[in-house]
């Protein structure tokens, strides 16, 4: 009689997937390789002898400092089903306090991240505790006139913000309190941080907090049954949304080493709140698409084109086509956008083989 082997060590070994195809599908592969696209883009400018334009690099590094407030905006809307109208005045609050220990203190940055966050929080929660009395339309109008007064007492004169002519000439950070960055330099800082932010983000949302935020989004009651505390995580979406709001802050004046009062209006609030409603998911994924498609076309390109140099309010007309006929269209967003695209290509190619090599047997 014959004995049988069962040895599927060698069939294992096929079946299993390889490290490249592992790597590919890990969560954060796309973010990996757009960090590093976005670097060899700056080592371009810096060393490729005008390869790429100034304007470029600063098109890329205002819209990274934008996705970070982003980031923070998708998690309360997206995923908690809160509206804020008070990310500007956030950012705001963020550049003069950060340009307050630059010019005054000697500070590394971790530091100055690091305790304008702790500020972040605290701010988070007074915001919170009012949110939690209103819904909807008037969540909307609170934060807006939380807006309103923030903006008039930057303008209003005072050494702490610099009145109607905002602080200016604030030094580059230092790194651990020796080593020094430039205006060339400080980009790799930027993306550094919105690249940790990035994986903070995607671990918030696919964490218990995340679903729970999400639940409450979808039915406040029924999260309510299920045991979910609204307080809880009302009060933790508005904490990460003004930390993150704030932290871009502090990057923005690392890099502009200036901050005026008239940049941090309700309006800067609508085209972030635009760009994650364009990019159609709270993931890190969609606020990239849809901020690069809000202030990198308007920066990059838009600004250098002598027309809209002479009418700069023509790139708002610009920027509300696209959103209309994009939103219209695909009410998912850019991602939903970029997901039939895929798909439809998918198709095609599987029309293809058909035609070429017939019905598979």
């Amino acid at each position: 009689m014959v004995t049988l082997k069962n040895d599927y060590s060698e069939l294992e070994k096929t079946a299993k997937p390889k490290y490249a195809a592992k790597a590919v599908r890990h969560p954060l592969f796309g973010y990996i390789v757009l960090t590093l696209i976005l670097m060899a883009v700056q080592l371009l400018f810096i060393f490729g002898d005008g390869i790429i334009p100034l304007n470029v690099t600063q098109a890329i590094m205002q819209t990274m400092i934008y996705v970070v407030a982003g980031l923070g905006v998708g998690i309360l809307l997206m995923m908690a089903g809160l509206m804020s109208f008070g990310t500007g005045a956030f950012i705001g609050l963020g550049t003069y306090m950060a340009a307050y220990i630059l010019k005054d203190m000697v500070a590394p940055y971790t530091l100055i991240l690091a305790i304008v966050a702790v500020a972040a929080v605290l701010i988070g929660i007074v915001v919170g505790f009012i949110s939690l009395r209103v819904r909807g339309m008037h969540l909307i109008i609170i934060t807006l006139a939380l807006a309103t007064v923030l903006y008039t007492l930057y303008y209003l004169p005072n050494s702490f913000t610099g009145g109607a002519l905002g602080v200016s000439r604030v030094p580059f950070p230092e790194l651990f309190m020796f080593l020094k960055t430039s205006r060339d330099t400080i980009y790799f800082v930027i993306l550094f941080v919105m690249f940790l932010l990035i994986v903070i983000t995607m671990n918030i949302i696919n964490s218990p907090m995340g679903r729970a935020m999400l639940s409450m989004s979808n039915s406040e009651s029924l999260a309510q049954a299920m045991g979910i505390n609204l307080l809880k995580y009302r009060l933790l979406a508005f904490i990460v949304a003004t930390v993150f709001s704030m932290l871009s802050g502090v990057l923005y004046i690392s890099y502009m080493q200036s901050s005026i009062y008239a940049t941090w209006t309700s309006g800067l609030a609508m085209n972030i709140l635009i760009a994650v409603i364009l990019g159609g998911t709270a993931k890190p994924a969609g606020v990239l698409i849809g901020s690069f498609v809000i202030f990198t076309v308007d920066y990059a390109f838009l600004k250098n084109i002598e027309f809209f140099q002479k009418n700069p309010q023509a790139s708002l007309f610009f920027n509300g086509i696209v959103i209309i006929l994009i939103i219209a269209k695909y009410p998912g967003g850019l991602i939903r956008l970029l997901g039939s695209i895929r798909n439809g290509a998918k198709q095609t190619a599987a029309k293809v083989r058909l035609y070429r090599y017939g019905p598979e047997k």
